[in-house]
């Protein structure tokens, strides 16, 4: 009763958040320099054309009713059209977040996978050879940037090697369509299509490779970090002197506790990369909402800009509630806490 008292307070501060995130965005895309209608026309346009657009858009209107009419739109579940694709924001969206998910969701998974074992073995070794290697790794990690990792892999697996494709989620000439979840990897499984599935995984390893690598030495550090605290509890020297063999100690008594930690940045890690990951879609072509959302900025598409970021926000909250849940879950302590902060 309590932590789900608490998770009410959370709800309602989540609600909160959107409605002041809604506020901002809407002030930021109208402060902006440069009017909508006329880049979306171009300069050749007439005064007139210029101003039809902007009646159809609203623009025209006092700040207030425009504000008021997003919000509507967003109750309703209506972002608007784009001036860019000519098409409603929702599609656009519906079409490009699929991406954009598949590859978040891949990279959190590569990242989890292979950086928290990592930690736990340099926590194991603790100032021997094994953690040396692995706290080299957690920094050179986390001082590469993406792009820089993303066109090095480019290069050297795409076209020196020539042993993995470079661009999109599929070849050109392969036909097929993800229309039951959107992403590739369960679709191709679910229609029969190994042979999609096969190119699906193919594509997305190098970008997601790419845009793992920060969290995955993230991962590793906080977990080491972590479980070295952990094995100095009184509980876990009890655990030792009863003689508990030592995998069990680790994985069983040590990483189940170690893991709040990563798992809160884990979460943070997860919504940022929907709204984030943006420069490895550009390198590699990659169809997803944050390429769509910098060429919607470049062009200054208010509905399309608004509507990333909107969506961007609410997958933010929603991810960092999930979190709560399965901090909760992890470690009990947090869950009788929570009804009391």
């Amino acid at each position: 009763m309590e932590f789900l008292s608490f998770l009410i307070r959370r709800v309602l501060w989540s609600i909160l958040v959107l409605v002041g995130l809604s506020m901002v965005i809407f002030a930021i895309a109208r402060v902006v320099p440069g009017d909508p209608a006329r880049m979306a026309l171009g300069p050749s346009a007439t005064a007139e054309q210029v101003a039809d657009l902007q009646e159809k858009l609203g623009l025209n209107r006092p700040i207030v009713e425009q504000y008021g009419l997003f919000i509507v739109g967003l109750s309703q579940g209506e972002l608007g059209r784009s001036l860019l694709t000519e098409r409603s924001v929702n599609k656009d969206i519906r079409e490009t977040f699929a991406a954009t998910f598949e590859l978040v969701l891949c990279t959190v998974l590569l990242a989890v996978v292979v950086g928290v074992p990592l930690g736990a073995i340099a926590a194991n070794w603790k100032d021997r050879w094994p953690d040396t290697l692995v706290r080299v790794f957690a920094i050179f990690s986390a001082v590469t940037p993406s792009f820089f990792l993303a066109l090095l892999l480019q290069i050297l697996a795409g076209y020196v090697l020539a042993i993995l494709p470079t661009t999109g989620r599929l070849p050109p000439d392969m036909s097929f369509t993800a229309d039951i979840t959107g992403l590739l990897l369960i679709d191709s499984l679910l229609q029969g299509r190994p042979d999609v599935w096969l190119e699906a995984a193919r594509h997305l390893l190098l970008p997601t490779i790419a845009l793992s690598a920060a969290t995955m030495g993230q991962m590793a550090r906080l977990t080491r970090a972590s479980m070295i605290d952990v094995s100095r509890q009184d509980y876990i020297e009890a655990a030792r002197a009863f003689g508990i063999p030592s995998p069990v100690r680790i994985f069983k008594y040590m990483l189940r506790p170690s893991f709040v930690p990563p798992l809160t940045i884990l979460g943070l890690e997860f919504a940022s990369l929907i709204g984030g990951a943006f420069v490895v879609e550009m390198v590699f072509s990659w169809p997803g909402m944050a390429a769509y959302g910098i060429r919607t900025i470049l062009q200054k598409d208010l509905n399309a800009v608004m509507g990333v970021v909107m969506v961007s926000g609410v997958f933010f909250v929603l991810v960092n509630l999930l979190i709560d849940v399965l901090v909760g879950l992890v470690d009990p302590r947090i869950r009788i806490r929570g009804g009391r902060t």
